[in-house]
């Protein structure tokens, strides 16, 4: 169980003896509490549970050492202050190590390698680089290593007027990008790469800063609590769990494709409404997320209702005759019936993996739709014989392109693949269904069917 520390009265309390945040005593209380930011690439709230990549940091760390963990969000301007008094036990906030912090915290060893980079609208006629930004606005959060950095830029006589804004979360400024309020923020790369698929206009110009060190800190001098972060972060690289928490939330961000996310957010407005409402109704029925469905839907026919394939599917879900036939499907082309018929076929594939845990196995289910069933059971075959776990995504994501090559499907019963299309599919239908619920206006969040994060 986590905890979500609402602490406002703190900063009154930053005069009184301060909380014995040595790791001893961290043991003994049974718990640890967590300053961070409440952001998409920080801590958030989801469907009722919290997630967010330092989040997932913290609690594999709080785990590691036997404990319950806390989370607090005083807001980015008083992380520093609630450190010092006390109520929190380290900072895990996308914190860029700087001379500046050092001088007030410590650091942990890096866990992850940042750059601070301009931000425009793409399409804008904004600055190639630092030169450009003379008589320029630049609109930052302030207490952050970007006001630092064109801090010095300004010492170095670029004459770049800095705007501060207090508590702002950086993906704010983004969306101010996007939206044509400002003109120019600065951001760390990693939040530019999480949030370029919720703001495809957004452009990283130029870079302001070399690589710098993202670290936990801890308050100085706490040397037992910063050994032991360090000894995580060495455990957590070499088992491969920082790998897992990475990839649930940046795999495939390195990758833009800004004419198919920007074709994605447009209609989100021009197609999905006309069939929302049956999306909604159908994916309740069958206990799916109705946002996930529509993800796949768009995968399959672009929200199209008179889509056609190459082999012969048709309408918004693609359905075969087969398959339509199956389902009760009489006309392919009418929308409601496709989505009925559509989502009646992917719930009977669900069931079909009912040994599978849920985040699984709607990805195997998936993956029948587009690929076949026999296919998904064949590649499980190989896993088996490769001492791979059958029942992982993970493993299929290794074992399905096998499915290309004759030492392989030879060894099946339904033959040859285009193996690699099912692990393709699945990572787009994630791709959308991460912006459906993340965008802001897009639906309700509030319905908690079968799917969840990549």
């Amino acid at each position: 169980m986590v905890r979500l520390v609402i602490i406002l009265f703190f900063l009154a309390i930053a005069g009184c003896p301060s909380n014995d945040t040595s790791f001893s005593r961290i043991l003994t209380r049974g718990e640890i509490t967590v300053i961070t930011d409440n952001s998409a690439h920080g801590y958030y709230i989801y469907r009722e549970e919290p997630m967010g990549f330092e989040y997932d940091l913290a609690k594999a760390f709080a785990d590691y050492i036997g404990v319950e963990l806390n989370v607090m969000t005083p807001g980015w301007d008083d992380m520093f202050t609630a450190l010092k008094s006390g109520a929190g036990d380290f900072i895990a906030s996308s914190l860029t190590r700087t001379e500046n912090r050092e001088e007030r915290v410590d650091f942990s060893s890096e866990y992850m390698a940042v750059q601070q980079q301009v931000v425009v609208r793409k399409g804008s006629a904004g600055p190639d680089e630092a030169a450009d930004l003379n008589g320029k606005t630049v609109h930052i959060r302030s207490h952050t290593s970007y006001h630092e950095r064109l801090r010095t830029l300004k010492e170095r006589g670029i004459s770049v007027t800095i705007k501060l804004h207090e508590n702002l979360p950086t993906e704010e400024f983004l969306r101010r990008v996007q939206a044509r309020e400002i003109d120019l923020t600065v951001a760390d790369s990693n939040i530019i790469q999480l949030n370029r698929r919720y703001y495809p206009d957004i452009y990283p110009a130029f870079p302001i800063s070399e690589k710098q060190s993202l670290g936990w800190a801890v308050k100085a001098g706490d040397k037992a609590l910063l050994e032991k972060i360090n000894e995580f972060f060495e455990h957590i690289k070499e088992t491969g769990t920082y790998a897992k928490i990475y990839n649930r939330y940046y795999a495939g961000t390195e990758i833009f494709d800004y004419v198919d996310i920007k074709k994605f957010h447009r209609r989100l407005k021009t197609r999905l409404p006309k069939y929302k409402d049956t999306i909604v109704s159908v994916s309740q029925q069958h206990d799916f997320d109705w946002r996930l469905i529509a993800a796949l839907i768009y995968q399959e026919s672009h929200f199209d209702a008179r889509a056609k394939s190459y082999s012969g599917a048709l309408g918004l879900m693609q359905l075969t005759q087969i398959t339509a036939s199956e389902m009760g499907v009489q006309d392919r082309l009418d929308p409601v019936a496709s989505i009925r018929g559509g989502v009646k076929y992917l719930h009977t594939l669900y069931k079909r993996f009912d040994k599978l845990p849920p985040q699984d196995r709607i990805k195997f289910a998936m993956a029948s739709y587009n690929v076949g069933y026999g296919h998904v059971r064949d590649a499980q075959l190989i896993a088996r014989k490769q001492n791979l776990t059958p029942t992982s995504w993970k493993t299929m994501e290794t074992v399905l392109p096998l499915l290309r090559y004759p030492k392989y499907y030879q060894q099946t019963r339904y033959g040859y693949a285009r193996g690699t299309e099912p692990v393709r599919y699945i990572k787009r239908i994630y791709k959308y269904y991460d912006i459906l619920r993340m965008t802001d206006g897009v639906g309700d969040t509030r319905y908690t069917g079968i799917a969840g994060p990549a």
